[in-house]
Order: structure tokens, then sequence, then C-alpha cells
């Protein structure tokens, strides 16, 4: 069988969401007759029967419903490369999709320097999807709970988990809190809700959410908003993704250069924690 082209795929794409002939030649622009012929074409060149038709109806085969999925991941994979390799352009400049309030300063850091500065930054919460879909060159996501199937990863840091509330919650002044004594509050979110940090921070404020964040989403509340340890709960550990195959030098090299920010950031915050109980020592 001669290789199928992207035309097909695409014909039978639409026919298969719109279940309608009519429709699906109206969306791709072109008559009805050459669309129904290139269809039955795809089927013989198959050699299985993708759509069964009657004068009322139009409804996919169980061989059709395989086959619109894989065309359509086919069809995301080719868009895919195109943005890729579009963006191979500008050899030393990558687009990196992070989810709104993890690791901010880490990523602030980043930016500034000057061997990653030149980078474009995404922000959304399916970063894996971002990945995929070619939105994104590499990714900083979540290891255990994103998922990481045909990524490349290397671990980066952690974040601790913190509780945000408004500032006169009962647990507010609390030490720590459990996510029990959280699940009280008829407001609370254990999943973050898919909108910007400072949404999720003026929704707090208003006492209309408490959820949990890492801890550089909490470096960045409002006044109004305090945020409290939750000790049940581990660090979520953030690791850099791209796509397995991926061979270009800016990859290996942002990396690298996170790592050495990350180490960076960890000595400073370690020696600033030891001048703090030096100096708290010394009062004593």
């Amino acid at each position: 069988m001669d290789r199928l082209e992207t035309r097909e795929l695409a014909y039978f794409v639409a026919v298969a969401e719109e279940l309608h002939f009519g429709r699906a030649a109206e969306r791709l622009g072109m008559a009805q007759p050459p669309l129904s012929r290139a269809i039955s074409r795809l089927e013989r060149r198959i050699g299985v029967r993708l759509l069964e038709r009657t004068s009322r109806r139009v409804a996919l085969t169980d061989a059709g419903a395989v086959f619109l999925d894989e065309s359509r991941r086919l069809l995301d994979s080719l868009d895919a490369a195109v943005r890729r390799t579009r963006r191979v352009r500008q050899p030393g400049r990558l687009v990196m999709a992070v989810r709104p309030g993890t690791a901010s300063g880490l990523i602030a850091e980043l930016l500034r320097s000057s061997e990653v500065g030149g980078h474009d930054i995404v922000f959304t919460h399916d970063r894996p999807a971002a990945l995929r879909d070619g939105r994104a060159d590499i990714a900083l996501l979540c290891v255990g709970s994103d998922d990481l199937t045909g990524l490349r990863t290397a671990d980066l840091t952690e974040e601790a988990p913190f509780a945000l509330v408004p500032r006169g919650h009962p647990v507010a002044r609390r030490p720590a809190v459990t996510v029990a004594e959280l699940g009280r509050d008829p407001h609370f979110a254990p999943e973050c809700p898919p909108v910007g940090l400072d949404e999720i921070i003026d929704r707090v404020a208003l006492g209309r959410l408490v959820t949990v964040v890492g801890s550089g989403a909490a470096e960045r509340i409002s006044p109004e908003v305090t945020a409290v340890p939750v000790s049940d709960l581990p660090p979520t550990r953030l690791a850099l993704a791209w796509p397995e195959g991926t061979s270009r030098p800016a990859v290996t090299a942002f990396v690298r250069t996170a790592r050495a920010a990350e180490a960076r950031r960890t000595l400073d915050a370690r020696d600033a924690r030891d001048a703090r109980d030096r100096a708290a020592a010394d009062l004593r």
C-alpha cells in the first residue's frame, strides 16, 4: 500500500468529527462529491470500512474509531514537528513551559541570566501537552503527577507544600497544618484551579478559596494571605523535561545552567539560615 497523505487523514478526521459529509465538506472548503470519493478511496486503500453510511446518518465503525485516534495523533505530531523545525531558525532560543507560580524565583533568576536570558516562556497548566504539540521545547514538570511518557527528564529541585489561607483564617497563625484540618474548610481545594497565580491569591484573600501550593508560589502572597506549611504532604519534585530524540544543544545548555543556578540558590539559602541561627545564638 502506498503511504497515505496527510490530506487524506485531514479529510477523514473532518468527516469523523462532523459525522456529516455536507458539514465536513463545508469545514474543509470543498465540494461534497470529491470528499465522499476521497473517503471511499481511503477505505479501499486501507482495506477496512471506517464509516457506516445510510441515507439518514453517518457513524464510525470500530475500526474507524481507532483510525480517528491515530489520525489525530499523526496530524498533531506533524504540526508539532513544523513548530519545532521553524524555531531552529533561532538555534540558541528555547520556549519553556511553566505552571504559574512554580519555582518562580528560580525561573526569574534564569531569565535574568546572560546564558538563557533570550529564551521565551509559556505559562500553562498542561506543560506536557505543550511539549508534545511543539509549543514548548522544554518544561518544568512535577515528578509523580505529570505524564512523563515519551519525555526525557533531569531532576532540578523540590518545593515544600504550603496552604494558602486568608489572613484571618483559624489556621493562619499555626506553625503547620494537616490536609485533614484544611479539609474542614468548605472552600478547600486540594488542587489549585487552572488559573493564574494572581487570581488564586485574590480568591484566597477574598475568602473564596483555600488551597495548597509549592513554596515558590507561597513566596509571592499578598498581605491579605498567609502561607502555612502542610506537615503531612511530601515535597514536590520538579524536573526539566523535553521530548525524547531532541538533540538541540540549547536544551543541554539550559539544563546545565538551571542546575547550576539551583545549586547556588540552595547554597545561598543555607548560608542565610546559618547566619540567622548564629545571630539568634549571640542574642541568647
